[in-house]
């Protein structure tokens, strides 16, 4: 019965002992200055950074300290004969284990921009109202993530129809947002028995999921006026319902990559033409950091057709119950606990299967 010491660099790289906790005073007695707040933009970006360099540093810090304190108390009672002494210490490597494991998991996102916020659209496919019943399941599927990990959720556009959502998207803030939800760029299939069938018939449906994360303003993407056309809309409901009674949503179209956003949550036009800028900014970002990477025909998933052959993930609820990603062979059961936003095995799975790839 004994567990190693490593050295803090030993964990994966995310703790480093010296230097960080300097970092984090400085940038603390920085927040302290009188004029911080004069440029809350600033202050908000260094109030993030602090927070992710705290995130990095004091849990592994805190852990290497209990790792230690534990081997210590093993050394102490080596060669000791009690069952009860045996069971504690087994039960305090336990925990630390669970302690390390979502922090070996945070060592898998050193992507560029896998700290950053995400844009989530999803879009129904083949499957006519089933299809747009889906996507709103799994709409409520990342909402539910969302708020399990603490993160904030909010719906950017939402175009309704009678099954549901035709399509929706989602700003998920929080850190490591995109790490986390890039691998659930995809095509998603759906098999049940469906509530619009009165002959109560098995159906396939499918929605499509694109993640792209939000980029700093100071990382230059160049729009001009003819690279672009601009729409502004009156927003509506269900039903045909409308939301305000002026053309406030906005949608904007990229003419070289075809690359539609829409966003019609805010209460202004300009509110909602700001955001959807950013939202064109993200997916051009994304869209051109894959194409130099060579890898757009593999990772584009927006372009691929929502349909049959093209799934990275399959949800049956009839005549069993399975969720299986076809990428890495994760799969569960259990797929209630998935539509409430249990996802975490999948996302894991995926980051492991990145790295091997």
């Amino acid at each position: 019965m004994r567990i190693s010491k490593k050295k803090p660099t030993q964990y994966g790289g995310v703790f480093e002992e010296a230097g960080t906790e300097e970092k984090i005073k400085k940038i603390e007695e920085e927040t302290a200055q009188p004029d911080f707040w004069n440029d809350s933009e600033k202050a908000e970006k260094t109030f993030q950074n602090l927070n992710m360099l705290k995130d990095g540093y004091y849990p592994w810090k805190e852990l290497i300290d209990e790792i230690n304190e534990t081997e210590e108390l093993i050394e102490l009672y080596q060669g000791e004969d009690d069952e009860s002494l045996r069971e504690e210490l087994e039960g305090q490597i336990e925990k630390l284990d669970e302690k390390f494991k979502p922090l070996r998991l945070k060592t898998l996102l050193d992507g560029k921009n896998d700290k950053n916020n995400v844009f989530l659209t999803v879009h129904s496919g083949a499957g006519g109202n089933e299809a747009s019943d889906w996507t709103q399941m799994l709409m409520r599927m990342y909402t539910r993530w969302a708020e399990r990990h603490g993160f904030k959720c909010e719906v950017l556009d939402m175009q309704e129809d009678e099954g549901g959502v035709k399509s929706v998207s989602l700003k998920i803030s929080g850190p490591y947002a995109f790490g986390y939800l890039k691998g659930e760029a995809g095509v998603h299939r759906l098999v049940r028995i469906s509530p619009f069938d009165a002959a109560k018939r098995r159906h396939t449906s499918f929605a499509s999921v694109y993640a792209s994360p939000e980029v700093d303003d100071d990382i230059e993407i160049e729009l001009k006026p003819e690279d672009y056309r601009l729409d502004t809309y009156r927003a509506g409901g269900a039903g045909g319902q409308h939301v305000n009674k002026t053309d406030s949503a906005v949608r904007i179209t990229h003419y070289a990559t075809g690359i539609v956003v829409q966003c019609q949550n805010e209460r202004s036009q300009y509110m909602n033409k700001d955001v959807a800028f950013k939202m064109l900014r993200s997916r051009l970002y994304e869209y051109y950091q894959k194409k130099r990477e060579e890898e757009q025909q593999k990772d584009a998933i927006a372009k691929k057709d929502i349909s049959w052959g093209n799934q990275i993930r399959s949800y049956v609820f009839q005549p069993y119950t399975l969720v299986k990603d076809h990428r890495t062979g994760c799969q569960t059961g259990n797929i209630s606990a998935v539509m409430d936003g249990g996802i975490d095995d999948f996302i894991e799975s995926y980051l492991h299967f990145q790295k091997e790839v």
